[in-house]
């Protein structure tokens, strides 16, 4: 049998719209069973640790979510950014309790689980961020005296201690007691002096900075710092009517930090307006304020609440997988009140696997999304005014840049 010319051509341009069907049909299906491995998205630290050519903003946004942050939804897609590294399980004592143990737990009061979960951060690039903004405002002169506030494990901290031989005292605050004693563990394991290193460039000053960090149960928005060197405060009646600590510059701090997204838990102006005069009260001539939140583009973009989750893969001592630390921060459905800007976040934490005797704790925090102009009026009130916006707390991310910020992070100075 035989073919016209035009015949033919029509077949195979047939042939070619079917394989290209057939394509689009095949990727589809391999895309669509990597997104929901396990019931998480292809957005999970430990899913994208797992792809290491797949380093999207997308991951990079949900790893760096942190504390009560508005991570990206599994189903926008963007360019690509690089991942963090993943956390060391070896570096995290995991709490463990019998499971019936944990009814009416909260979030906060399980200080080892928290830490794993947000141990993919890079304090020591962090930390050397937030010196330098200091320095920057302040004629070259370092921070010698730090505070953090909603501290938690006080990573920050303890790393400026650790790292910087200038840096003479670290002040962390919390509420939470377990989040105290945890951290005291921690201080003292980083900052204890080994007399029998021999390494020339073994820093022997640690042998007094585990003395140099102090930990005070307060409210952050509500405190007042009697004496940095006893570590004693107690809470005034009223952030008005409380009486000025000593004004000794021995006894007053360089630089404040608040963050991961700390000052979420403030939701009304009163209670940040408070925060900030304790924090101005306490701080010397010029000093700093460094905030760190969710950049305000989560908030505009914020249509509907949905699941917001990664994983962490834990390692027993011969580095084999042992098990699995899933966390949720922000699930679907979550309540947001857009006249009061809070959300009411479902933060859940389930771990398993040969260390899943904790099995499973979930609560519910209600987080404030901030504006930059917010953020600029209530310092102007306590005061003090915003001298930069950062789009991470690392250098060079402009908050304007649509690919790289991801984050706000306000430097704050005292007037």
């Amino acid at each position: 049998m035989f073919y016209s010319q035009s015949s033919s051509s029509s077949c195979r341009k047939i042939l070619s719209i079917s394989f290209i069907v057939l394509y689009v049909i095949i990727t589809t299906t391999l895309l669509d069973s990597i997104i929901t491995i396990n019931g998480f998205s292809a957005q999970s630290c430990h899913i994208s640790w797992k792809r290491k050519a797949s380093n999207t903003k997308q991951g990079q946004r949900l790893s760096a979510s942190g504390k009560g942050f508005e991570a990206i939804s599994s189903e926008e897609k963007s360019d690509s950014l690089p991942l963090p590294p993943p956390p060391s399980p070896s570096s995290v004592r995991v709490l463990v309790e019998e499971p019936d143990k944990n009814n009416g737990r909260k979030i906060y009061s399980m200080p080892s689980l928290y830490d794993m979960a947000f141990g993919y951060r890079n304090f020591e690039e962090e930390v050397d961020f937030l010196l330098d903004q200091h320095r920057l405002l302040n004629e070259g002169n370092a921070p010698r005296r730090i505070l953090e506030l909603a501290a938690g494990p006080a990573r920050h901290s303890i790393d400026a201690l650790k790292s910087y031989s200038y840096v003479e005292s670290a002040t962390a605050i919390d509420n939470s007691a377990e989040m105290i004693e945890y951290a005291k563990e921690i201080a003292t394991k980083e900052l204890k002096y080994d007399e029998d290193n021999d390494d020339d460039d073994y820093d022997d000053t640690f042998l007094d900075k585990v003395d140099c960090f102090n930990y005070i149960q307060a409210d952050m928005s509500n405190f007042t710092i009697l004496d940095t060197t006893t570590t004693t405060s107690q809470s005034s009646s009223s952030s008005s009517s409380s009486s000025s600590p000593a004004t000794s510059s021995d006894l007053l701090f360089d630089s404040a930090w608040i963050l991961l997204g700390s000052l979420q838990h403030l939701t009304t102006n009163t209670q940040v307006i408070s925060c900030f005069n304790c924090i101005h009260r306490v701080l010397q001539p010029g000093g700093t304020l460094i905030l760190e939140l969710p950049h305000p583009r989560e908030t505009f973009s914020l249509v509907e609440c949905t699941r917001n989750g990664w994983s962490v893969p834990l390692e027993d001592e011969n580095g084999n997988t042992s098990g699995e630390l899933k966390i949720i921060w922000g699930d679907d459905n979550d309540d947001f009140d857009p006249i009061k800007q809070v959300r009411q976040f479902t933060v859940s934490m389930e771990l398993t696997g040969n260390h899943a005797t904790i099995s499973h704790v979930s609560e519910v925090v209600p987080m404030r999304h901030f504006t930059s102009q917010e953020i600029d009026a209530l310092a102007r009130i306590a005061g003090f005014e915003v001298m930069s916006m950062h789009g991470a707390v690392a250098h060079d991310v402009d908050v304007n840049d649509e690919d790289q910020s991801f984050r706000l992070v306000c430097v704050l100075q005292k007037q």
